[in-house]
């Protein structure tokens, strides 16, 4: 495990960061601390929720549950609040149980910033995000019927009316570093020359989905991450599950999140299955574990990566702690690439 820049930032995170979506519906809050005991131990430093979560599934009478189990530790260790950054997030449009699905403006971005702040039980945020963009995304799937739309004009003016709302909470001491989420190459030039332009916040970290299984990332993103300095924080790295190797052969783990979501958000399909065993094939060829070395070929990209992980049970916690300083070989990597370029785009 390594640090890596924080965006363009003075500041670092670590390659590895825990993710907490879980928290609230298949984890359980005191299994929660331990998971934020154990990360911070083995010298992880960073923390991503949001304010939707958890899920598996999403509802109403949750949302916020998450951000509240991450604000009852940060009460009980008021201490410890510095050792690690804090990414949350910020709904909107896609995300009808919070504050009806309103995009995402500067009063709506203020009103969640406070809320969050409260919950979390802290005084600022560190990096805090657009969970999606109000114009729509082409993650999760979407990418295969995605149509650009929206009047440029209209969006441009939403964007600076975010960034002063992100300005005005910088000042106050609210927030730290401004980010995004589920957005693109063209989203994200802009959101960065309008900060330029008018001396506002810039983005720091773009979250977007990213694994051996989902790889949109690694052409236009991956040129505007390395040029202009936006660290990804990589999302469902071990594509639901599917790259741990333990679905194969049509297996159902008991409390596995196929048991939850049977279709995985779109991945599960018969060529993401063919993928999946490839992959767990190259890690046994190589008799490397496939959960490290999906893990570990996500940071080791040509731009940097903080790789956000979920673990149910504080036991895959430690499977993954375990496997937290993998270097993949060269000729590992081959293999992987090879993979690639035998199932593209499984989902």
């Amino acid at each position: 495990m390594r640090h890596i820049p924080l965006g363009m930032t003075s500041e670092t995170i670590t390659d590895y960061c825990l993710g907490t979506m879980t928290w609230g519906t298949q984890t359980e809050e005191a299994d929660a601390h331990r998971q934020m005991d154990m990360a911070l131990e083995a010298g992880i430093d960073v923390i991503d929720t949001a304010e939707m979560y958890p899920v598996n599934p999403v509802r109403a009478e949750t949302v916020g549950v998450t951000e509240t189990i991450v604000g009852n530790w940060n009460g009980a260790n008021a201490a410890r609040r510095g050792e690690y950054k804090l990414a949350t997030k910020v709904s909107g449009l896609n995300e009808g149980f919070v504050r009806f699905g309103q995009p995402i403006s500067g009063a709506t971005f203020t009103e969640a910033l406070e809320g969050s702040l409260k919950r979390l039980q802290t005084e600022y945020i560190d990096i805090y995000q657009l969970h999606w963009p109000n114009r729509g995304s082409y993650m999760f799937r979407q990418n295969w019927t995605y149509q650009p739309q929206g009047d440029k004009a209209e969006i441009l003016a939403n964007m600076q009316d975010v960034l002063e709302a992100a300005g005005a909470a910088v000042k106050a001491g609210k927030l730290r570093h401004f980010a995004l989420s589920n957005e693109s190459a063209w989203g994200t030039a802009q959101w960065l020359r309008l900060s330029e332009a008018h001396g506002l916040p810039r983005v720091q970290t773009v979250q977007n989905e990213y694994s051996l299984m989902c790889r949109m990332y690694d052409t236009d993103m991956a040129e505007l991450s390395v040029h202009e300095q936006v660290t990804l924080l990589a999302f469902s790295p071990l594509a639901t599950g599917l790259l741990t190797g333990k679905y194969a052969g049509g297996a159902v783990p008991e409390g596995s999140r196929m048991t939850l979501s049977p279709e995985l958000g779109g991945r599960l399909t018969e060529r993401a299955m063919v993928a999946a065993d490839a992959y767990v094939g190259v890690a046994q060829k190589h008799g490397i574990d496939p959960v490290h070395m999906a893990l570990a070929f996500t940071v080791q990209r040509p731009f940097a990566v903080s790789t956000i992980f979920g673990a149910t049970t504080t036991e895959q916690l430690q499977h993954i702690i375990n496997g937290k300083d993998t270097v993949l070989s060269d000729e590992v990597v081959a293999d992987l690439n090879e993979t690639h370029r035998a199932h593209p785009m499984p989902y």
